[in-house]
């Protein structure tokens, strides 16, 4: 689309009939300075001005226009395209253990189905960040890469299903894996940002190859930050017994946070598990609403060329009046 950059120019455009008014006539003997157009307007009814030709005066006139056109600089927009953000590089680790499953925290809704609602809108707010997703249960792998197509992400967060990955918790081989491909990351070298992981788990570790605890040591000296978030009701004391999530490792999910100078959080039911997320959020704020460049060329050198070709022929015009 075209677009005009100095519309306020336009103000110019009476500029030579207002100078009638406001300059004294215009000499040609003992000038120190001739302006043609000017000139012209203020000596209206002289003896010159019926000596010059009406083809003249037309040509001074759109010269005028075309310069003030080209003032007013006119530009051709291209279609907008987005500018990366230094924002963070986040990445969720989501537990999709068998233990997941347990219906505990809203009703009869399963501890996955609580965070996919939850951590679905975390991610969709993470404007101008990128983030990707981490599955794990006995072995972790990387269900989305780092992007900032947060609805994308926040789409295979929703088609997660219990169990995908194995019954059993292998939290720092997700660990590892998040601080692999952190450090992988091809647009790192031009959009460093800020590590983050937020690991979220029901359980304990009961798998993989790499100790929990090594490998929040590992991400603390690459620069990782790391939260993590016990999911599971609360262990009661009834009459049956204790009921509640008491496979819940919190001592570990603590000494990660500690190490990589993150945060433990304890979330209960949905309620609690959406006050987490807010509060990460506020900590860890995101780089703001995504920002667009729109391309553009400038118009303005085709009225002033004109506008210079056809100055000629009328200083040439002015020889033979």
């Amino acid at each position: 689309m075209i677009h005009i950059a100095w519309p306020l120019m336009a103000l110019c455009l009476p500029l030579p009939w207002l100078l009638r008014y406001v300059m004294p006539e215009v000499s040609q003997q003992g000038s120190a300075l001739f302006l043609p157009f000017a000139a012209l307007i203020s000596r209206t009814g002289t003896p010159e001005l019926k000596i010059v030709s009406r083809k003249r005066s037309l040509l001074f006139v759109l010269v005028w226009l075309l310069l003030v056109a080209a003032a007013m600089r006119p530009q051709w927009l291209d279609d907008p395209l987005p500018v990366p953000t230094t924002g963070r590089r986040l990445l969720l680790a989501v537990d999709v253990s068998g233990s997941m499953a347990t219906p505990d925290m809203a009703g009869n809704a399963s501890r996955l189905l609580v965070v996919q609602k939850v951590a679905g809108e975390f991610i969709r707010k993470r404007k101008g960040d990128q983030v990707g997703l981490i599955l794990f249960a006995t072995q972790p792998y990387l269900q989305a890469p780092l992007t900032a197509d947060l609805n994308t992400v926040s789409q295979f967060l929703q088609q997660t299903v219990v169990g995908v990955a194995g019954t059993q918790t292998a939290i720092g081989d997700a660990i590892g894996l998040a601080l692999k491909r952190l450090q992988q990351d091809k647009t790192a070298s031009r959009n460093p940002g800020e590590m983050v992981l937020i690991l979220l788990t029901d359980g304990g570790n009961n798998a993989g190859l790499m100790d929990p605890l090594a490998a929040a040591k590992m991400a603390a000296s690459a620069g990782l930050r790391i939260y993590t978030i016990g999911v599971g009701a609360a262990v009661q004391e009834g009459f049956f017994g204790s009921s509640g999530n008491m496979d819940l490792d919190e001592g570990t999910l603590k000494a990660i946070a500690k190490i990589t100078h993150g945060a433990y959080f304890r979330a209960t039911d949905a309620d609690a598990l959406q006050n987490v997320y807010a509060r990460i959020d506020k900590l860890e704020p995101s780089a703001g609403r995504e920002q667009w460049y729109r391309p553009h060329s400038e118009w303005f050198v085709w009225p002033l060329a004109l506008a210079l070709l056809l100055s000629m022929p009328a200083v040439l015009m002015r020889g033979r009046v």
